[in-house]
Parts: C-alpha cells; structure tokens; sequence
C-alpha cells in the first residue's frame, strides 16, 4: 500500500502507469451537492494529460442522463456515455444477459433512476413510484396478489420503502419459481452530509431474509458489472485504476477485476478502518484533490 498525499514523485509515477480512471463519485467527487475541493481541476488536468476518464456508482437513484445533469450543475465535466451506474447495469444485465422474455415484467423496489434505464433498454416495469402508498391496515394485506408475469425483482436504494413493496415483492419471488432476485448493490451505509446512513443493503436484508436467498448483485464489488464495463470501453486492466472510498465495494470491485485502486480518504473509510481491514489498496491519499 503506498501512501501519494504529499509525494509528488510517487504521484508521478502512479499516474505514468494509469491510461483509464473509474471513479467513484459519493465520497470521492461530492459530498451529496457539495463538489470536494480541487476535484473538478484534478479531473481537468486529467483529461489534459490523455487519460480516460469513467465514473461508476452504486447510486442507482439517478440514470445516466439525471447523473449528467448533477455533473453540469456542478461544473464538472462529464459525458453519457463517461457514466455508468448500477440502475445501467441492472438493465443491461436483465435486457442483454438473461434475454428478458417480452412477456414478462420486472417489478422494481427502488427510485426514478432504475425506471429511466429500465425504460432505455425496452424493459416492461412495474412497482416503484406506484407503490409509494403504504397499505393502511392489515385487512389491505388481501389486496396482495401474486402476477405471473413477473419474471424478476429488482432491488434499489428507495426512500419510499414500505411493507406493501416488501410483501408484494417477497410474494413474486415466493411463487414465481423462475422469478431472478436482483440487486443493484449490497452497500450497507452510504455516505452524506458528512456521515452514514443505512444503505440498499441495509434495506435489502428485509426481503432476503424471510426469502433465505441471496440476491445476484449487479453493482460493485461484484464481477458482473466489471465484465460489462472493460467490454464495453475495451479497457487494459493492467493499466486501469478504481479509485473509490469504500475497501469493502470499491477496492475490493478492483482488485477482483484485476484493476489497480486508489483509496481516498473522503468518504466512508476512516484510517482506523484502513488499519483493520484485510483489503488493501494499491494506493492511498487523502483526498482525489490533492492528486493534482
């Protein structure tokens, strides 16, 4: 594990051995609307220096085009086809991996940004939004009906999670046989506002539990996404870096993809935590804004 804060020479080095950045982007490039310090130059410089830049998130809130409006408003730039999310990836996977049956139907727990890309890729979806209206007592339980169309459930990060999408999406998995059990990612935390709070897989425990199933994981660290992405740009792992904030979704997602990694110290990880994990990064630095 090398240490770059403050070693220019160290930096010089790192940078000569990297062609291709993903980056992270909670934790790493903001703090919820707040862009961390120096890194819309860094990224500048970056782009100057001939090198490709990707951000890719757990975030599965946002589309790709909602993501490209955050960038603009945050004066960083950003390209579409530089963004790929784990709403993206959930809907390339279930689109272009599994061959989705055009008559079947996803049913979604999760927000505005897994519909966008499911939408994208031609894929019928239910849930969502729609069910953002708790049942009232248990006497609405009976309204819960299991759809044989549904072929799959999607799990995201939702703020409108409630029982009735828990029941309705535990009854299709229950008595579907072939219904996929999905996710986005299996963050227990996220950051914001200068702390953490319950991530997608903090809300994922829920429905796995009762179900005793795991879910397939579409987002970091899992090596779904990975695959998608170096097709997709034709990346030189040997000479790709994943910089994030998280040992146990970023790091590790490069590490098992034969990437390098970049730790910041902006997000989640605290240098305690560094201390105490078996995951290591390649390298570390205080901040993506002191890379440059």
């Amino acid at each position: 594990m090398n240490q770059l804060t403050g070693n220019s020479d160290a930096i010089q080095g790192f940078l000569d051995s990297i062609d291709t950045f993903l980056f992270d982007c909670d934790g790493v490039i903001w703090h919820g609307d707040h862009v961390i310090q120096n890194v819309v130059n860094v990224l500048s410089q970056l782009r100057e220096m001939g090198k490709k830049v990707l951000f890719v998130t757990n975030n599965s809130t946002k589309s790709r085009k909602a993501y490209l409006k955050k960038f603009v408003t945050l004066n960083i730039e950003a390209y579409a086809d530089e963004i790929f999310g784990s709403a993206y990836a959930a809907a390339y996977y279930i689109k272009h991996t599994l061959q989705f049956p055009i008559d079947k139907k996803v049913y979604v727990v999760g927000m505005a940004g897994i519909q966008e890309e499911l939408d994208s890729e031609g894929v019928r979806h239910v849930g969502s939004s729609a069910d953002d209206e708790n049942l009232h007592s248990m006497s609405d339980m009976s309204s819960i009906k299991n759809d044989p169309e549904v072929g799959a459930v999607l799990f995201g990060f939702d703020l409108n999670i409630n029982y009735k999408k828990l029941a309705k999406a535990f009854t299709y998995l229950h008595h579907n046989k072939d219904c996929h059990f999905l996710a986005t990612n299996s963050d227990l935390t996220f950051p914001a506002g200068g702390t953490v709070y319950p991530g997608t897989g903090a809300l994922l425990a829920a429905l796995a539990a009762p179900l005793d199933k795991k879910p397939t994981i579409l987002g970091k660290p899992e090596p779904t996404m990975m695959e998608v992405i170096v097709n997709k740009y034709k990346l030189n792992r040997e000479r790709t870096c994943m910089v994030g904030d998280r040992l146990d979704t970023d790091i590790l997602f490069g590490h098992q993809g034969g990437l390098k990694t970049l730790l910041v110290m902006t997000g989640v990880t605290t240098a305690e935590g560094l201390e105490q994990t078996d995951i290591r990064p390649d390298f570390v630095i205080d901040s993506l804004g002191s890379l440059l």
